[in-house]
């Protein structure tokens, strides 16, 4: 690796919520540079939300990362000419970013309706403990259980 490692850019909380999480994923959201219509997106999954559980969106969506988001997740490690899928603990500033990345992709797959709405049922069902979301995360918990007994090649 030559040179130093790019800053972290300090991120600002969203306009409506101030909060770092959801600017964060708002910012994931965005294609092509238009911040305003993810911000659209968001927050118009967010009034969903809220019309349905009567909460706080903010509680809901925290709450709906900490379901999806991986404790731990398989690393393919190169080891005397083979390779293992050794499981790692994932940091927690990855997890968030798999959480989201999850929700997102869950929510494009489905089919038929605006994305606020398709986005405000996969937040819904994750905090239900459903959704594609949970279980892309069941399946990663699966994928390092099942390799357990490499283990010990993690550093």
């Amino acid at each position: 690796m030559r040179g130093k490692p790019a800053p972290k850019r300090k991120i600002e909380g969203d306009q409506k919520y101030n909060d770092k999480n959801i600017a964060k994923f708002i910012n994931y959201i965005m294609r092509g540079g238009k911040k305003s219509i993810a911000e659209k997106v968001v927050f118009g999954a967010f009034e969903i939300v809220k019309k349905e559980t009567k909460q706080d969106p903010r509680h809901v969506f925290n709450k709906a990362i900490k379901k999806i988001a991986p404790l731990v997740e398989v690393r393919g490690k190169r080891v005397g000419g083979a390779n293992y899928q050794v499981p790692m603990q994932v940091r927690g500033e990855r997890r968030f970013n798999l959480a989201c990345r999850w929700i997102i992709e869950a929510s494009t797959a489905r089919k038929g309706k605006p994305m606020s709405e398709k986005l405000a049922a996969e937040i819904l069902d994750a905090i239900k403990g459903e959704g594609a979301a949970v279980k892309k995360r069941e399946a990663v918990h699966r994928m390092a259980e099942a390799n357990k007994a490499f283990a010990h090649f993690s550093r």
